[in-house]
């Protein structure tokens, strides 16, 4: 098997986090891109759950996410990710392991590398990781946390 593109999906979370050391030490060993996926909640879509949203609010609200995670994974990428051959950042609204599945796809990722729970993960086991598992074509490393 060829590794020339790991995906590390994150929400920021210290439980993301602990795939970082195997996902530097593979993009080490194997010369591999690493793709670095951060998935913005789609706010609108709760709408009829939480009420109506003006769409100035959620416009501003969109872009201070974004602003924030770009800060994040250039904050982790010089930090974490300065030793490894590429690191490419991808910032995706909607569902997390919908964008997942549709990145692996569009970048033709080789291998997944996750933590097995998010920050809202209240279970040994997430759903995100759980769908991702089920629903995808490629290996995918899941670290306990």
């Amino acid at each position: 098997m060829e590794i020339r593109r790991i995906l590390w999906p994150t929400d920021f979370s210290q439980n993301a986090a602990a795939a970082l050391p195997l996902v530097t030490q593979l993009s080490q060993k194997f010369g591999a891109e690493i793709h670095i996926l951060y998935v913005m909640k789609d706010y609108p879509a709760f709408g009829a759950h939480y009420g109506q949203f003006d769409p100035e609010e959620w416009k501003k609200m969109q872009e201070w996410e974004k602003q924030t995670a770009e800060g994040r994974l250039t904050e982790i990428c010089d930090k974490f990710l300065n030793e490894c051959p590429l690191y490419i950042r991808h910032i995706a609204v909607g569902e997390p392991a919908k964008e997942i599945l549709r990145l692996i796809e569009q970048e033709k990722i080789d291998l997944v590398v996750m933590a097995n729970r998010g920050s809202e993960g209240h279970f040994n086991f997430g759903s995100v990781a759980e769908r991702v598992l089920k629903c995808t074509t490629v290996p995918v490393v899941m670290i306990p946390v």
